[in-house]
């Protein structure tokens, strides 16, 4: 069989493209409202200190697991413990379920793109719900951006994967700043910078900071399979405690950029600040239909909102594409077509959800009946990913040992965190992400009344 493996061509063409996969949705909805919400600046201090902890941590042990391993996420565990490879499936099942369904909202993401060039009325009410409950218009989108993605993955790491992310990543920096710098130069701007950074150290409590614990965890893509996959790709001589601490700190640097981008102007035209779906499709639109030069500020800040989604999305596909390559022993061609055809027919019935299906529920339980859509999200992001982090935790904990983790990590890098980060790999993030756990599935909620 023909070496369809590949490898990273430069340093910066990697941390580009782990930066990419951590870069996503979550940072531009999620993240701002989240600190707002609960206790400003005292938050984004607390989600600091949780990426150092968790994010370095856990980010550190995926890709020593792929690098000495060398294999896509099921053979990389199973390679170093035999029957161990199911953690890692865990990570490639994760991947495969998300990216159906967030395939589905870049491709919304690419219908504002022409909406905002074109001038069609995004702005209006109910312009969102009437586009996303279409039967065929949302899965034309859908089938262009799984189309895309498919395209950048075909061609492999350094030529597909790393070329895009090296394009991508500092585009998306550049038009994040200028939305920032337009943003925050609103008249009434204030309102937003002082909502989004005044600590207000009252409000942390143990449920705030389970809340930080779960955004840290889902913003930087762990627990999916990808950085093990991304490691598996790495020379042995890469600086990887090096590599754990900037890609945490630039994905960061993202979510706090992105809350000065949009909080400011959404307070300054008399908005409420909401998260999700209705923040960026809803509330958005009508901000910038508000502001001066508004439609290029609001066609600019969809297509980095694109580039966002699209460097999470070939992350994604690479984690199932490697495992169709190493396991299944699949040209990369044939494991993109395959894994690409099955996506967007998941994703048929992510879209349709949203409307012509919206009457077919899953009970699930925790008591509760979802969409489609709604199921793949809560499936994955409460429990499957959660799940993921902790066996990997406890896999280089007590399984395959820290020892031999240090060893590896050590080939490249002088690892001057080896002390503090043995504790933290073995004892403290198996707790934390065992609370994320019990919080995401309402446990904690019942055992202790959070």
């Amino acid at each position: 069989m023909e070496n369809n493996r590949g490898s990273w061509s430069s340093r910066f063409g990697f941390l580009m493209a782990a930066v990419g996969s951590a870069v996503g949705l979550g940072n531009l909805w999620k993240f701002p409202y989240l600190a707002g919400e609960n206790g400003g600046g005292a938050f984004v201090l607390v989600y600091i200190g949780l990426v150092i902890l968790l994010g370095f941590t856990l980010m550190l042990a995926e890709m020593t697991i792929g690098r000495h391993a060398n294999s896509d996420a099921y053979g990389s565990y199973n390679k170093i413990k035999k029957g161990w490879g199911f953690v890692g499936g865990f990570g490639i099942l994760s991947g495969f379920l998300i990216l159906s369904y967030y395939s589905v909202v870049g491709g919304w993401v690419m219908k504002y793109i022409v909406a905002s060039f074109s001038g069609t009325g995004a702005d209006k009410a109910g312009y969102f719900t009437n586009f996303i409950s279409s039967p065929v218009e949302p899965l034309v989108y859908h089938l262009i951006f799984m189309g895309l993605t498919a395209i950048i993955v075909i061609r492999g790491i350094s030529g597909g994967i790393e070329k895009a992310s090296k394009f991508l990543m500092p585009a998306l920096f550049v038009l994040l700043v200028v939305t920032v710098l337009r943003s925050v130069t609103l008249d009434g701007a204030m309102e937003g910078i002082k909502y989004f950074m005044t600590p207000n150290f009252s409000e942390i409590t143990l449920k705030v900071v389970i809340a930080a614990l779960g955004q840290v965890f889902f913003s930087l893509s762990l627990g999916m399979g990808i950085m093990v996959t991304y490691g598996s790709y790495l020379r042995k001589d890469e600086d990887m405690e090096k590599d754990a601490f900037i890609i945490p700190s630039l994905d960061s640097l993202v979510a706090i950029l992105a809350g000065f981008a949009i909080l400011p102007a959404v307070f300054a035209l008399g908005f409420k600040p909401g998260e999700g779906p209705g923040l960026m499709f809803i509330t958005l639109p009508a901000v910038f239909e508000n502001m001066p030069l508004g439609s290029i500020f609001g066609a600019l800040f969809f297509v980095l909102v694109f580039f966002a989604a699209l460097s999470s999305s070939i992350s994604l596909m690479e984690v199932t594409v490697a495992f169709g390559i190493d396991k299944l022993k699949w040209s990369r061609k044939t494991s993109v077509i395959i894994f690409t055809t099955l996506m967007f027919i998941i994703g048929i019935g992510a879209s349709l959800s949203m409307g012509e299906w919206s009457d077919f529920l899953i009970p699930w339980i925790d008591g509760k009946s979802y969409g489609i859509f709604d199921f793949l999200d809560v499936l994955t992001s409460y429990y499957l990913l959660p799940l993921g982090g902790l066996l990997g935790a406890l896999f280089i904990g007590f399984v395959w040992g820290v020892p031999n983790a240090v060893k590896e990590i050590k080939i490249g890098s002088k690892f001057v965190t080896e002390k503090l980060w043995s504790i933290l790999i073995k004892f403290v993030v198996p707790i934390l992400v065992f609370l994320i756990l019990l919080s995401t599935t309402g446990l904690l909620n019942k055992l202790f009344g959070l």
